[in-house]
């Protein structure tokens, strides 16, 4: 079912309660964080193929988070900073978190990319609740380095899930009241459990679970789906 209506806004949603979390690569921003620290160490294409095979639901995401991880090794964790840098908050990002701010409800993140970024992104954009991976490191040299492994547990679709759940319940939040939005076949849980499930600029498997997509690059257009579906 898509998308995008332009009928006139009721304002019934604006005072729910509701709990809306994100993905953050390619959704809330622009790029994939393991990519682009994949070309700082040259090794850009490599691990930009197996993250489009994850995304499409080709190989299984563990493996692919291990592999990819596995080719960071060596890297300074001073990366984060200059690859932050280079980081592109997706459009209508900031209107649709800020938004939902006004009006009372609580934002989460929640990525198979890295909290070194991550945080760095909640902070910037005031958001409530993050889940990601930490990455381990070791210490060569007097330097502080990337060792190749992930020092929590892989985020995979069942976790993304259950953080919706958890946040969901923390707050006192009724499941039809939450919102998912995400564009990877490691998002389709999330999106199709949630009361209003968003595939985003998604890969074909996600974007055929969904219930509503947006294929326009502009997050605050989630705003027209979640109350249009308030007063229906």
């Amino acid at each position: 079912m898509a998308l995008i209506t332009r009928n006139p806004i009721s304002n019934a949603s604006h005072d729910m309660k509701r709990l809306l979390v994100m993905d953050i690569d390619s959704t809330l921003i622009e790029e994939e964080v393991i990519d682009e620290l994949g070309k700082t160490c040259g090794l850009g294409d490599q691990i930009s193929a197996i993250t489009a095979r994850a995304m499409n639901g080709e190989i299984d995401f563990r493996q692919a988070i291990a592999q990819r991880v596995h080719l960071l090794r060596g890297l300074t964790t001073s990366i984060f900073d200059d690859v932050f840098n280079t980081l592109h908050i997706t459009n209508g990002a900031r209107e649709l978190i800020d938004t939902a701010h006004h009006r009372g409800w609580k934002v989460g993140v929640v990525s198979g990319g890295f909290h070194e970024v991550a945080d760095k992104l909640v902070e910037e954009l005031s958001i409530d609740y993050c889940y990601a991976h930490s990455l381990g490191t070791m210490s060569v040299d007097g330097r502080v380095v990337l060792d190749g492994t992930l020092a929590s547990d892989v985020v995979t679709k069942e976790t993304k899930l259950r953080k919706l759940k958890e946040w969901a319940a923390l707050n006192d939040i009724d499941m039809r009241n939450t919102i998912a939005i995400g564009d990877g076949a490691n998002d389709i849980p999330m999106i199709t459990e949630a009361g209003i499930g968003i595939a985003f600029c998604a890969k074909p498997i996600t974007r055929q679970a969904a219930p509503f997509h947006i294929d326009e690059r502009d997050l605050s257009l989630a705003l027209r789906i979640i109350d249009t579906q308030a007063v229906l």
